[in-house]
């Protein structure tokens, strides 16, 4: 009865942690993924018992030179980054037309253009970066600046006026101010 656990009256209760410099028993013993042996909560982690098989179940991440695909993978796979790529290559996947990625349609500009730094620009429809997604940024073809600013100032100078918006507003009836107030 070498590697049992448990107790007198529960022998069946448990099992020792098969650490090297442990041996405890735990009621509730961790199996490692890698090498299947039994450890206790302090040794459960791969690092901590040095097991010799602790990238087993790791993912890993291949990106084809060809394509830029990038192809996940386990040791359980078959590991063999040349062997993944093989695979890859014969499957008809890999298409070297995909290798270039989109870029910002503003002149001289060379953003790749990714899910995060792109915006569509609403009067053109061009694909552009953060940095020129105003019209007069990218040379907008369609670009009516004059309609737009003539309405910004318009806004901007009833605001500025100093009197906020208290044109036509109607005052509290009691004389007493009103609970809230604008501006």
């Amino acid at each position: 009865m070498a590697a049992a656990g448990g107790t007198e009256a529960f022998p069946d209760l448990g099992r020792h942690c098969q650490h090297s410099d442990c041996h405890q028993l735990d009621f509730l013993p961790f199996t490692c993924d890698g090498c299947q042996k039994v450890f206790c909560l302090e040794h459960r982690g791969f690092k901590s018992h040095d097991c010799p098989k602790s990238d087993w179940n790791s993912r890993k991440v291949v990106v084809c030179e060809i394509c830029s695909m990038s192809i996940e993978t386990t040791r359980k796979d078959g590991g063999d980054e040349s062997r993944i790529l093989e695979r890859h290559h014969e499957s008809g996947d890999c298409d070297p037309r995909k290798k270039k990625k989109p870029t910002c349609s503003a002149r001289r500009c060379r953003e790749i253009l990714t899910f995060s730094n792109t915006c569509v620009c609403k009067t053109c429809r061009l694909k552009v970066c953060l940095k020129h997604r105003f019209p007069a940024e990218h040379n907008c073809g369609r670009v009516d600046t004059g309609r737009w600013n003539e309405k910004f100032m318009a806004a901007l100078e009833l605001r500025s006026g100093g009197d906020c918006g208290k044109r036509g507003r109607p005052t509290a009836a009691n004389g007493s101010s009103p609970s809230v107030k604008a501006c």
